[in-house]
């Protein structure tokens, strides 16, 4: 009997619609039934290099066919695939090599030999697999050819039974610090992260019924997730996809690429588009601003890991009509899908704001829920289905997870309040909150204001040292081409939208800037700009 393992879940799916399409990559084009055998094949083809339950193997590719094969290979052996960011340099290779356990990996051969430069006599890693992608450099004896150890293999299943507590664990480094891994098991995984099979309805409540809805076509006909894989919000979205069983499209390659994110919307009838918030949806409305698309398949765009700004939310929906629904899906590594917002409803005075699911709430600093409609600003956090903790991390796993009125929470570490009609209000990260003369500041209300200004394309907020107030509140903006703005202008903008405390005193003009390849922001960049800056006496 299949249980709430992906693996099995799959399976499951592909037994009913083997026929579907189910995955495009460039020039590779699976049905769901030639997914599942090729994924077979490579788990046979590991397991005869020592891969099985519990081996930790080390994904170091950038969007390719090659990774959802290689997770549900992985799956299959009840072993643990982990995410690594191909754009690592070696000491950063080092790190997850050493932190995640690897035994194996499978790396793209244009990083193979930086896999090598990291590697080290002693660790644990000990099987090298290339995806060569038209890389034809010569490579070492213990590199084995992707599809060469797969030929040959048997195309039939035959491995032992799994487990709904098998292990799914994604390494996310937030915005700052080394990265961690966030183990969950499978099932809480599924009903957490993966929306129980049923995004936006009632979670399944057996495989039976899972298999059911995708053999109806009950959610979407094709997906495409526009973050790199090595990112859990792709990942997740991946699965989210196949388990529901739509077609999962993927634009190849090491770079988000606007344009042809759109001639793939039009080639294979995407009807869902993820995105990570405004660092992929100014250039992909700047494309469709500079040519023509049929857009005609596409109906959502959900914005995860990033929470889009309501200008650009309108320059879409201006763009390509009402009827395209536009959302903002809350949630984090370490809680899954929190709670998801459409136009309307997902802003409280500028601030992202959410119908959140009864399993959230936000707790004060004494870990009691914070009174609807008081203005009492606490954290937020999550019960019910949750990841295990942190790998290998005790210390981290206990701060972040905790135990209040006889239940485990997750404390995601953002601040939020409660508005009377039951809404969650986001009002930051924790962790970047600037304190200035005893207020607190968060940088993504700034960072709105300021994006609304006409000449402003992108924008980061930070703290910086300030004698009299401890900090005060700078701004790294990016303006349109041509656009040339003071301090003066900048500050006249803010005072019309929000409290003169939360007015910059700093601003810096960059020609970029720069985000994580997740879209994330790059708080660490912003701030030694800034932090430079302030040394400097810029005004």
């Amino acid at each position: 009997m299949a249980s709430f393992n992906i693996a099995d879940l799959y399976e499951a799916i592909a037994d009913a619609i083997p026929d579907n399409p189910a995955l495009v990559a460039g020039d590779v084009r699976y049905t769901f039934g030639e997914l599942d055998r090729k994924a077979n094949q490579l788990a046979h083809a590991l397991a005869a290099r020592g891969v099985g339950k519990g081996s930790h193997v080390g994904l170091h590719m950038y969007n390719h066919a090659a990774y959802p094969v290689t997770m549900l290979a992985c799956w299959k052996l009840r072993a643990v695939p982990i995410n690594i960011n191909y754009r690592y340099v070696a000491d950063e290779l080092k790190y997850m090599i050493d932190d995640a356990e690897l035994v194996a990996i499978v790396s793209h051969g244009i990083y193979a030999g930086l896999v090598d430069e990291a590697n080290y006599e002693g660790s644990t890693l000990k099987k090298f697999v290339v995806v060569r992608d038209g890389f034809d450099g010569e490579l070492p004896a213990h590199w084995e050819d992707y599809d060469a150890i797969c030929d040959g293999q048997p195309e039939t299943r035959g491995f032992e039974e799994r487990s709904s507590d098998d292990l799914f664990i994604v390494y996310t480094g937030g915005t700052t610090g080394m990265p961690k891994g966030v183990m969950w098991r499978h099932e809480d995984l599924f009903y957490a992260a993966l929306q129980g099979g049923a995004p936006g309805g009632e979670p399944v409540e057996s495989v039976e019924q899972l298999v059911e809805q995708a053999q109806e076509g009950w959610y979407a006909r094709s997906m495409l997730p526009c973050a790199p894989f090595i990112h859990g919000s792709a990942q997740l979205t991946c699965w989210i996809c196949l388990l529901t069983g739509a077609k999962l499209v993927i634009q190849t390659g090491k770079s988000f690429d606007p344009k042809r994110i759109l001639e793939l919307i039009a080639e294979e009838e995407v009807s869902t588009i993820n995105i990570v918030g405004d660092a992929m949806a100014q250039p992909l409305l700047e494309e469709m601003n500079r040519g023509s698309y049929d857009l005609s398949s596409l109906m959502v765009i959900a914005s995860a890991g990033a929470i889009l700004s309501p200008v650009y939310k309108r320059g879409l929906q201006e763009k390509l009509g009402d009827e395209l629904l536009i959302v903002n899906a809350f949630g984090s590594s370490e809680s899954g899908h929190a709670g998801t917002a459409v136009e309307g409803e997902d802003s409280k005075d500028g601030r992202p704001s959410f119908f959140m699911d009864e399993t959230c709430t936000v707790l004060d600093d004494d870990l009691n829920p914070v009174e609807p409609g008081s203005g009492v600003i606490g954290r937020l956090a999550r019960t019910g289905h949750l990841p295990l903790g942190y790998f290998k991390d005790p210390e981290k796993t206990a701060e972040r997870f905790v135990e209040a009125h006889g239940k485990r929470w997750v404390l995601p570490g953002d601040f939020a309040t409660i508005e009377a009609d039951g809404r969650i209000t986001f009002m930051g990260r924790g962790s970047k909150c600037i304190n200035t003369g005893g207020e607190k500041v968060f940088p993504e209300e700034v960072e709105e204001t300021l994006k609304e200004h006409p000449q402003i394309v992108d924008a980061l907020v930070v703290g910086v040292p300030d004698p009299r107030w401890g900090q005060k509140v700078a701004a790294v903006i990016q303006t349109s081409e041509g656009a040339s703005l003071s301090l003066e202008d900048v500050q006249a903008h803010c005072r019309k939208h929000i409290a003169g405390y939360k007015v910059p005193r700093l601003v810096i003009t960059q020609p970029k800037v720069e985000r994580l390849p997740s879209g994330k922001p790059d708080y660490k960049w912003a701030e030694d700009i800034a932090a430079a800056a302030a040394k400097d006496g810029v005004e």
